[in-house]
């Protein structure tokens, strides 16, 4: 029976889900009190908010917001925690990453949402690996200048090579 209170849960977890550009979800079965701490820790750091709700309201919400019913049905089965970001969506991915090499067994992705699309579980590991935004710009624009400043550099110096052999010829008159 829907009350005021659950119906606030789901707008909050709606807003959230509308405001991220991506969402991991993760079974934590078998997490303790310390390791939770630790990984919620690592995800604030990271600009990344790790909730855990009931799941029948958070499948209310991400249906509200225009998700699958059938996916998301089939993500929230067991005790399911959402990592939501809403600027890096590579962070999660990473924070999961090094959370597991340590604590093994505790923490699972089960699947994801990276800006709007569903993506299988192992997708994680690919995003885990890649650069932060940030990064893969920098790397973008150095290969886009990479070749004017070849082009900038040759100009250069066949225009000292040009200078030289002027200055030459001004010399042996």
């Amino acid at each position: 029976m829907p009350n005021e209170k659950k119906i606030n849960i789901v707008k909050n977890i709606e807003q959230k889900i509308n405001d991220s550009v991506a969402m991991y979800f993760t079974k934590y079965t078998g997490m303790n009190v310390i390791q939770a701490t630790k990984l919620r820790r690592e995800f604030r750091e990271n600009s990344v908010e790790y909730k855990i709700s009931k799941n029948t309201l958070t499948k209310i919400a991400a249906i509200n917001a225009g998700y699958d019913s059938d996916k998301i049905n089939d993500i929230f089965q067991g005790q399911i925690g959402i990592a939501y970001t809403n600027t890096d969506p590579t962070a999660p991915a990473k924070v999961i990453k090094e959370f597991v090499k340590d604590n093994k067994d505790c923490l699972e992705v089960v699947g994801l949402i990276f800006e709007g699309e569903f993506f299988e579980a192992d997708k994680y590991n690919e995003l885990a690996n890649l650069g932060s935004k940030e990064e893969l710009l920098t790397k973008l624009v150095s290969g886009l200048n990479s070749p004017m400043t070849n082009f900038a550099s040759t100009i250069n110096s066949m225009m000292v090579k040009l200078v030289i052999a002027f200055d030459a010829v001004k010399s042996k008159k």
